[in-house]
This record gives structure tokens, sequence and C-alpha cells, in this order.
């Protein structure tokens, strides 16, 4: 019997495994069904964002056991920090191959046990505070775990949903973001690019070229970023519209498709983009496409669009954020409409520790994508350094449930505040503003700075 289960190990359910473990939980395990840790944040992205408020004047807004995630990349040159582009702050790029031994390491030395190739299947609920049973489908079959705590961090709601805790699924009550397959290439001539023109010639000439129908490109509006790695970038800009990620077909054709779509982007790349005449692919999204939001726990409080916007304050904070609404989304006929909404001044909001917890499910926690939130809401909450502040918390949460043996919805508040404070959480709205740059930058933790 584990007292604690983290399902999914993204970088929320990795950052909730590493909490859970420090904050005296008991025996942690961390399930995951690739065969490496860190989902997203390994599988196709390179960049976190939202430690940071966008604008001029940025504030660093996450911190605690993030900081020391960075800090390992920092430590070996593998993270550099982006400026504010495309409206969304300044963005913490790293290589996300190293990034997974980080995870590797983290956990271990947090004393938390992993399980990967692991795939939930199902849960016996018990009824009780007792705990319940997880069914795990391995590469040696069906494998029963107990677990008196459940944090669901598998992004799609899984343990929430075969616990029978209420949901909402994207597309059917609002709409639903897009998916996109990312991909990676080299041989490019960075300098060459920036000199004649960088961002904004990529713009114009996507632009040019769908307004032409030159190229059947999905978007006009797209971002290709500098790599950690020389002379190689990552890109987003593919755009597959919204399928169930529950229907093996609809998710095999979105798969197809933004393969299909990434060599489009390549030969256009290669063709119109000065720098890009030698690049060539060498990876894309692995080993699925990227899904910006599918199945969510419907939970305690749900998070939204006013709340983002209001700059909203909660008693039972757990987090704080100030990145946009960028909702990435089709209409109806078919164009993007990609929807950016600011919150005013460069404020930031609190989200609670409601949105973490559902009413009458007193052993399950939800963390990361799957957090209780509107489809405004979560198109800006959903930013990875928040998503490691929600499974920080629910990881301290699940730890502070076993020490007093209570609900998830009985703990002390103000006991979850210290604990979070110890592990290093922004909890109040800064009123400093951060120092980006390579001489001034290790006042804020990181090293390794490049600007550029």
């Amino acid at each position: 019997m584990y007292d604690v289960v983290v399902v999914g190990a993204g970088s929320a359910g990795c950052v909730a495994a590493i909490a859970a473990a420090r904050c005296g939980a008991g025996r942690v395990l961390l399930v995951e069904r690739y065969g490496f840790l860190g989902g997203t944040s390994t599988q196709s992205l390179d960049t976190f964002y939202g430690f940071f408020t966008p604008g001029n004047a940025p504030k660093k807004v996450a911190g605690g056991i993030s900081d020391q995630v960075v800090d390992r990349l920092a430590k070996r040159q593998e993270m550099f920090l982006r400026p504010n582009t495309y409206g969304a702050g300044t963005g913490v790029t790293y290589n996300p191959e190293y990034l997974k031994v980080v995870w590797d390491d983290l956990v271990a030395e947090a004393g938390a046990d992993v399980l990967l190739h692991a795939q939930l299947v199902g849960i016996e609920p018990s009824g009780s505070m007792d705990g319940s049973i997880l069914a795990v489908l391995t590469t040696g079959g069906i494998v029963k775990i107990g677990a008196r705590r459940i944090i669901d961090a598998s992004g799609d709601a899984h343990a929430a949903h075969f616990l029978g805790a209420p949901l909402e699924e994207a597309g059917v009550a609002e709409a639903a973001q897009t998916f996109t397959t990312t991909f990676r290439m080299c041989n490019v001539d960075l300098k060459r690019f920036e000199q004649a023109g960088g961002k904004r010639l990529l713009q114009r000439k996507m632009g040019e070229a769908v307004a032409a129908g030159a190229y059947p490109l999905p978007r006009k509006n797209g971002s290709v970023h500098e790599m950690v790695q020389a002379n190689c970038v990552a890109t987003v800009a593919v755009r597959v519209p919204f399928a169930s990620p529950f229907d093996p077909g609809e998710l095999t054709r979105a798969e197809q498709e933004g393969r299909r779509q990434a060599y489009v982007y390549e030969t256009f790349l290669r063709q119109e983009i000065e720098g890009f005449a030698d690049a060539k692919i060498i990876g894309m999204s692995s080993p699925q496409i990227g899904i910006r939001e599918s199945r969510r726990l419907r939970g305690t409080y749900r998070l939204t669009r006013e709340d983002c916007l209001g700059q909203a304050r909660f008693d039972d904070v757990v987090l704080i954020c100030g990145a946009p609404i960028e909702d990435h989304r089709l209409n109806a006929d078919g164009d993007e409409e990609t929807e950016w909404a600011y919150v005013p001044d460069g404020g930031v909001y609190q989200a609670p520790y409601r949105c973490l917890t559902a009413p009458g499910f007193d052993t399950l926690w939800a963390a990361g994508r799957c957090f209780s939130a509107t489809h405004s809401a979560h198109a800006s909450c959903r930013s990875m350094a928040q998503t490691m502040s929600m499974g920080q918390a629910a990881g301290a949460a699940a730890a502070l449930s076993i020490r007093q043996d209570c609900a998830a919805a009985d703990i002390s508040t103000t006991a979850l505040h210290d604990q979070l404070l110890a592990l290093g959480a922004v909890l109040d709205p800064p009123s400093q503003t951060a120092h980006i740059g390579r001489d001034d930058w290790a006042k804020n933790r990181f090293t390794g700075v490049r600007n550029g």
C-alpha cells in the first residue's frame, strides 16, 4: 500500500511526487505510461512559460521546486532566458533531453518510487479513507497498487474518471483548443535569419503565403525560436483541429495530419525564409501530438475568465499567474482565431486550492492540465510554471491529509500555506520587478543566462 500515488509524470506530476515525499507523506509512487518523466515538458516543448508576467516590468510569480528544476538545468548550461516574445513573457528555454535526467534525479532524491511504461486502466474505490486499488497495465500485465491518496496529473483526468468524479470534456460545452505537432530543425543559420528580419520576416512571409495560396499552411502565424542546441530551432506552427483524445480513430487522424503539416512547413521555411535553406526536421512531438486540453475536473471551485482578468484573490491561494489567456482555436469557417487577453496593468491573479479538489472525493487531487477551470481560464493557467505550482500544492496537501488523517477538503489551509512557503512557493502578488540579465540574474536564482 502506497500512501500517495501520483498518476502521470508530466511537470505537475513530477513536482507533486517530489512535494509529497519531501513533506512527509510516507511511501510515494509516480506512475507514467511512457518510458521517461516530464510529459509535455520533455516530449514536445522546450520552454517553461509562466515564471514571469509579460511586459516591460516582469515579475517572478512561481517558485519552489520549479526553481530547483531550472537551477539544475542552469548548472549544466542547459537553459537560457528567451525575451518576452509572442506575448507570453520571458521564457525559460531548456534542453528537454537533459530535463529527463533532472526529473529522474529530483524524484529519486526526494525518495519517491517510479513506475514507467505503466498505464492506469481502472480504480477500485474503497468507499472510505482507507484507500483505493489502482489497476495499472504494465509490460508484465495488470498490476494492482494500493493508494491511500491519489493525485491525478494524467492530463486527461483518467484517475478522476475511474473514480467517478465530476468532469467536463473539452469541446462539449465550450470551444476547444487546437492540437499542435511541434517539430525541431537543425542546420539553421540563425545569424542570417535574424539579419533578414527574424520573427517579423517569418510572420510577413507566412501571411503572404497563406493569402496567395502558395503553400497549404494551416495558419498564418507561428513561432520559431532558438534552442539550447546550436543552430537548431523549435517551432509551434502546426495547427490540427481539435479531435476527441478518447476516440482512437480521431486521434490517429490528428497524429497523421500533424506530421503531414510539419513537412509542409519544412518546405516553406527552406524555400522562403533566409537562413533555412539547408535546414531539416530532426524531431517531432513524441510520442504523441500536443494536446492543450481534453478532460478536466469540475472541482470544488472552477477558475473563471473573470477571475483571471479581474486579478482575483483567494484565502486558500496555492499559486499565482500573470500569463495571458492564449486560446488557439478555429472559427466556424475553419480559420485560425487565436485570442490573446492580458491581465490588466501587468497584474496577476491567484488560483485557489479548491480548484484541485472535488466535493465528496476525499482522497483525490487533480493537478496540471486537468485542474478545475473554464475553457478561457484554462488557456491562461496552463503554463508549465503554474502546473508545477499546482503539483507542488497537491503533493503538499496530500502529505498533510496523511499526517492529519483527514479528507482533502478538511486540511488546514494555514498549515498548507506554511508548507508551500517552506518549499519556496510564491503566494502573494510580488511588488518587485525581476532583474532579467546576464549579470544580475543570480539574484533571482538562475545562472547561465544569455540574452537574445
